[in-house]
């Protein structure tokens, strides 16, 4: 097996002379790589970098700190900020160490390579807090807007910065892409408003959203800064919070808190396979526990690797060796899972049978919850036989897990409420739940009226209950048009964007953890619903101009002209229909027959 070994920005830290070769390790040892004997030595004092000239530059200053925050410290540029917001965000980190503790103790594994990054781009090393604020440097971190990762990236825009996600992996988590991806998007908004306290204002309320507040000050003949804008509280929080955050990085002793030593050196390097491999396998070989895998790499969603995206896998230097060390003798089987794809809707149940694999494991890797099926087309993780091939890298891109409540299938019926009819006696009548209607419907409220028209969905083959054959206007309940007969369930598509709001183009992330708030933005209905919503609304009407010209024929003349009508239109239900039209006549004259029988029996 062959794996390219890489290092991250540099492996060697910025004092090697050169970066290594990585072009001839794809066959090569990872021992073959050597660290720089002078860990301070930066590229300028190195033999063969560039010359120093001593009349106006300083040799001192060219030597790098011995750990990271001191790196972070020398590269501030944004200009500090004051006030009661910053003071506030002071306190409540202050007040809290332990979260400090734990939130910088996180961060050891990343900040060398982000802070490479900045300084790479020349941008700020503010910037470097920012995963702080964001998900306190989480990296399997998601809010309820779905948001993900450290940057907290919502689908729409992790799509926009080319961040995968499919049914294997979600780029939004991964370190290298999402922080690339990251620092693209801050690059663009600082370029877009030449700010880089509004450019932070756009990465969390969106740069529509700040272009609008901008335009609206200018033409109230206002100032266009940070301070001046009006915006929602949490975006008007934003800088003074990653300003409280510089300030304990800037002097921890100052507010009665420390930071770890972090070494200003990188942490991980990285492996790539064309091979399938386990997640498990992957860190047993490389001596480290499932946990400290998963730190490094979070963004694989199942537990395997799939080697024909080339996924990229961080390893601590000497983890990485052992790895290689390690793969060189295993002999045991590198990959235990492949995918089958369904073809009709099942469920997990059936599917578990037919394959013969077990039911729970089947679930559990697929994360299918109960009460749930597959829809057609939809992909899963199975265990593998020993014959099975490496998982295609078509499938490991476009595989998609559908699926949707295991319920009946059912088609859509549209019911005309009658005379003295609630949501209650109608949902009883056809056998739903009041909150199924209200769903259906849309409707909040519990009142009808006469002639409204409902919507319903009754399971396929399943008759009307014959009580509600019609209605007192004489028609009877009616299936929708054929185009929507069929409704299953909602279908839910576990595949990345598919179950995930897409970010709105003016929303970089709706929600941040359990400190953002999800926003809502309107949206226009489809043209089909508009069509659907005009249709029923001239059928109400149109019931309602029958149901006055009955009400002026009158008496049993307008019920025998209905009924022939009925019997014309549809003769298959004529004697249904007619019969349901008389039966109020019907059962009026039987009660009035059987009081007369009763009468004369007691009087005889």
């Amino acid at each position: 097996m062959r794996f390219l070994i890489c290092a991250l920005g540099a492996l060697l830290l910025s004092a090697c002379a050169s970066a290594p070769d990585t072009a001839g390790l794809a066959s090569s040892p990872i021992s073959t790589i050597q660290k720089s004997p002078s860990k301070n030595l930066p590229a300028a004092l190195s033999s063969t970098g560039a010359p120093i000239n001593v009349d106006n530059q300083s040799v001192a200053a060219l030597k790098q700190p011995d750990d990271i925050w001191s790196r972070i410290r020398k590269g501030f540029q944004l200009q500090d900020m004051d006030g009661d917001l910053v003071q506030s965000n002071l306190d409540w980190y202050t007040s809290r160490p332990d979260y400090v503790q734990r939130m910088t103790d996180r961060s050891k594994l990343y900040l060398y390579h982000i802070v490479n990054e900045l300084e790479q781009r020349n941008m700020p090393t503010e910037l470097a807090l920012l995963p702080f604020i964001e998900s306190a440097y989480n990296p399997q971190a998601l809010s309820v807007a779905k948001a993900a990762g450290m940057w907290q990236f919502v689908p729409g825009t992790g799509k926009t910065f080319n961040l995968r996600n499919n049914m294997f992996q979600d780029e939004r988590r991964d370190v290298l892409a999402s922080t690339s991806a990251a620092l693209d998007y801050l690059q663009k908004l600082h370029d877009m408003f030449g700010d880089w306290y509004l450019a932070l204002a756009a990465y969390n309320w969106g740069e529509g959203n700040v272009q609008r507040a901008i335009a609206r000050n200018q033409a109230a003949g206002l100032p266009t800064d940070y301070m001046s804008l009006k915006m929602p509280a949490e975006t008007r929080n934003y800088v003074p919070k990653l300003q409280a955050v510089k300030n304990i990085i800037e002097n921890p002793q100052a507010y009665g808190l420390s930071l770890p030593d972090i070494p200003n050196h990188p942490y991980f390097v990285t492996v790539t396979t064309a091979h399938d491999i386990d997640v498990d396998v992957a860190a047993k070989l490389a001596g480290m526990s499932s946990d400290e895998f998963k730190a490094l790499n979070p963004s694989f969603r199942l537990p395997m690797i799939v080697g024909a995206t080339q996924a990229q896998i961080l390893l601590p230097f000497d983890n990485a060796q052992q790895f290689q060390d390690n793969l060189k003798v295993y002999s045991g089987q590198l990959a235990s899972w492949t995918t089958y794809t369904v073809d009709s809707r099942t469920t997990p149940e059936a599917l578990a049978q037919k394959i013969g694999v077990d039911v729970d494991t089947l679930r559990d890797t697929n994360r299918i919850p109960r009460g749930m099926r597959l829809k057609p087309g939809s992909t899963v993780v199975v265990p593998r036989d020993d014959d099975d091939e490496d998982i295609s890298a078509d499938v490991a891109e476009n595989a998609v897990l559908a699926i949707e409540p295991d319920v009946p299938d059912t088609r859509k019926v549209l019911i005309r409420v009658r005379r003295h009819e609630t949501m209650a006696s109608v949902a009883s009548r056809y056998g739903v739940t009041v909150a199924q209607l209200r769903a259906w419907n849309k409707r909040r409220g519990v009142q009808l009226s006469p002639g409204q028209t409902l919507v319903l969905h009754v399971p396929v083959g399943k008759p009307l209950p014959v009580a509600a054959a019609a209605g007192d206007d004489g028609k009877a309940d009616k299936p929708a048009d054929k185009g929507a007969s069929r409704a299953p369930g909602k279908g839910v598509d576990k595949q990345a964007d598919a179950s995930e709001r897409n970010a709105d183009s003016d929303s970089h992330s709706g929600a941040r953890g359990s400190m953002i708030r999800a926003s809502t933005h309107g949206s226009h209905a489809p043209q089909d619903a508009k069509d659907a919503t005009k249709r029923v609304a001239a059928n109400d009407s149109k019931a309602g101009r029958q149901a006055t010209a009955r009400s002026v024929a009158g008496g049993k003349d307008a019920s025998r002209a209905t009924s022939k009508t009925a019997q014309s239109k549809a003769p298959g239900k004529a004697v249904q229909t007619s019969k349901a039209q008389d039966g109020g006549a019907s059962r009026k004259r039987a009660t009035t027959e059987a009081a007369e029988k009763r009468s004369s029996k007691n009087s005889g």
